[in-house]
């Protein structure tokens, strides 16, 4: 057997903090973590440690918080660790060639796409956003590009109807843990084989911002819903329902029932016991089934509950808005 690896391992949220916990039940030996400064959190906007720094601490291993890896000091501290190989995994820095350079394998990179579709920030929320019928994990040695590298390994699951960015980070937080440490062991015995991406097909995912959570009902079903389960848990879409905003978090696609007729987008029509029934199109003739849905002050909680407690809230006939045109 190869001799284990020595790591370092740069990430920061979550997603990064399950791919590490993953490699710290390894056979190799992760020698350092890089993470993000720590941030304000909470109501006191105290400084807090980021999951991957938490888990580093608990794990007793050296922590490094550089603003940037573009200066002297941080290239020469980096390589006096004298890593094998970097495993980068939503880090927020850039790293410069120098850096790239520096491990005696290079820096590899798991990210949550099927590249070269959703390069970028938000690659799974996209898919979903997008309709996509299936995401992933690639395993990518790293370059000067954005999410441009050889493909080391590739690991694919479908996303269906039901699919929230929650659940599929998740998914994806633990495909790609598996999917690096059968990555390492390859790169150990030297049996990696790195693949080019492909030219066509190539996508960006772009950050995901606040803005872009309020819903135009003038869009189609279909995109209304995929866009409201993309952006749960965040930033969570929403709409205008009178002087407050409707939260939606769970949605698909209905239809107009018989006797009804189409009407302005944005118009609740006759509920179901489990579902907000929401005329949208730019003709209004089609309908989008919500499922799942928060009230200002309120908890999450599927429409059923809503209905029991706060119905008059939601009556029929009302219309749903925007900003610009809740008139």
């Amino acid at each position: 057997m190869s001799r284990p690896l020595r790591v370092i391992f740069a990430g920061t949220p979550d997603f990064a903090a399950i791919n590490l916990t993953a490699l710290l039940g390894s056979r190799h030996r992760v020698v350092a973590v890089y993470t993000q400064p720590d941030r304000p959190a909470g109501r006191g906007r105290k400084l807090m440690p980021g999951p991957v720094k938490r888990l580093a601490m608990q794990h007793d291993i050296p922590v490094y918080q550089p603003l940037s890896l573009r200066d002297d000091d941080a290239q020469q501290t980096l390589a006096a660790l004298d890593a094998d190989l970097m495993v980068v995994v939503a880090y927020g820095l850039i790293l410069p060639r120098a850096i790239l350079e520096t491990p005696r394998l290079g820096c590899i990179n798991v990210h949550a796409s099927l590249l070269p579709r959703w390069r970028g920030a938000a690659p799974l929320q996209r898919a979903i956003e997008a309709g996509d019928s299936e995401s992933g994990v690639t395993i990518m040695q790293m370059d000067e590009g954005l999410d441009t590298g050889d493909m080391l390994r590739v690991e694919r699951t479908p996303i269906t109807d039901t699919t929230t960015g929650g659940e599929l980070h998740d998914r994806l937080a633990l495909l790609g843990g598996e999917a690096l440490l059968e990555t390492l062991e390859a790169v150990a015995d030297g049996s990696v084989i790195a693949t080019p991406q492909p030219e066509q097909g190539v996508t960006y995912a772009a950050k995901l911002s606040k803005a872009e959570a309020e819903l135009d009902f003038r869009q189609d079903a279909s995109q209304l819903a995929a866009r409201i389960r993309a952006f749960n848990p965040w930033p969570v879409a929403w709409c205008v329902l009178g002087d407050d905003r409707l939260r939606l978090l769970m949605a698909s696609v209905g239809r107009l029932e018989d006797g009804e007729s189409p009407s302005a987008p944005g118009t609740l029509l006759a509920h179901h016991e489990s579902a907000l029934r929401i005329t949208c199109g730019e003709a209004g003739d089609q309908v989008l089934s919500v499922s799942q849905a928060q009230l200002p002050g309120g908890k999450a909680m599927s429409v059923h509950d809503l209905l029991l407690a706060r119905a008059e809230r939601l009556a029929p006939g009302i219309r749903l808005g925007q900003l610009e045109s809740a008139s």
